[in-house]
C-alpha cells in the first residue's frame, strides 16, 4: 500500500486533500476487494480488515480537516460502498425485492 502524506498549503484545499484520501482509500479497498468477498471469512474478521487497513488509509491526517457536506457526502458514500460490499445485497422476506438503502 502507498503511503497518503497529508500536505495542506495556501494552494492545495480540503477537498484537494479528500480527493486524494478517497482516490489511496479506493486503490486499497480494490486490493483488499478479493479478502473482503471471500465467503469462508466472517463478518467480523472483514469488517476488521475495513476499519484496519482502508479506512485509516482513508482518514489518515484527517484530524486536521474542516469538511465541508460535500466531502463528508463523499465519505459516507465510500463507507457505505465498503460495507455494502462486506454484508452483501439484501432482499426484503416478505417482497423480495431488493430493500433500499436509504429512506
Amino acid at each position: 500500500m502507498g503511503t497518503n502524506l497529508t500536505n495542506l498549503t495556501n494552494q492545495r484545499s480540503i477537498q484537494d486533500e479528500t480527493k486524494s484520501s478517497l482516490k489511496s482509500g479506493n486503490s486499497c479497498y480494490h486490493r483488499m476487494q478479493n479478502a473482503l468477498s471471500y465467503s469462508l471469512l466472517s463478518t467480523n474478521t472483514k469488517i476488521k480488515i475495513n476499519g484496519t487497513a482502508i479506512f485509516l488509509v482513508v482518514f489518515y491526517g484527517g484530524e486536521t480537516w474542516s469538511l465541508t457536506l460535500r466531502e463528508e457526502l463523499w465519505l459516507r458514500v465510500f463507507e457505505n460502498r465498503v460495507l455494502r460490499n462486506i454484508f452483501g445485497p439484501k432482499r426484503d422476506d416478505v417482497t423480495e425485492a431488493w430493500r433500499c438503502l436509504h429512506d
